[in-house]
């Protein structure tokens, strides 16, 4: 049996005392009606104090609260943890490790076109106020 039919089953019951009940109300005296009346207000004070339920908050990492005291914890829920922290590092470790090798390609590149226009200048027969130009550098890739 599922939860579902389970609740399901629970409330029918529920309905069918309660329609029970209401129907033999009428039928009691009125000392009974107040005292059941005042027991239903104590039990409803009681369900509603009942109901405020802590929920735990999330942590971020490195924080120092946590879901579960590592105490009570199980050898499994700790390995877990270790598992996330270490796919934490991991991942933190790739990045890095990607945006280096994304400066080093930048780098390579911008060398690569400081040598070509070094190239340009050596090879080329001009005089050396032409390399003093602002336009010369668009000359030069305009020529390639």
């Amino acid at each position: 049996m599922s939860i579902n039919e389970r609740e399901i089953r629970e409330r029918r019951f529920v309905h069918e005392v309660r329609a029970a009940l209401d129907a033999a109300a009428d039928d009691l005296p009125a000392d009974i009606t107040q005292r059941l009346a005042a027991a239903r207000r104590m039990a409803l004070a009681r369900k509603k104090a009942a109901v405020t339920v802590p929920v735990p908050q999330l942590a971020m990492p490195g924080s120092q609260i946590t879901l579960f005291d590592d105490d009570d914890a199980s050898p499994l829920h700790r390995a877990g943890a270790w598992l996330r922290r270490l796919g934490l590092i991991w991942t933190l470790v790739a990045l890095a490790a990607g945006l280096m090798g994304i400066y080093h390609w930048q780098e390579q590149k911008r060398i690569e076109e400081l040598a070509d226009v070094d190239a340009a200048m050596l090879l080329d027969d001009l005089p050396p106020t032409a390399y003093a130009d602002e336009g010369f550098h668009v000359f030069l890739k305009r020529g390639q």
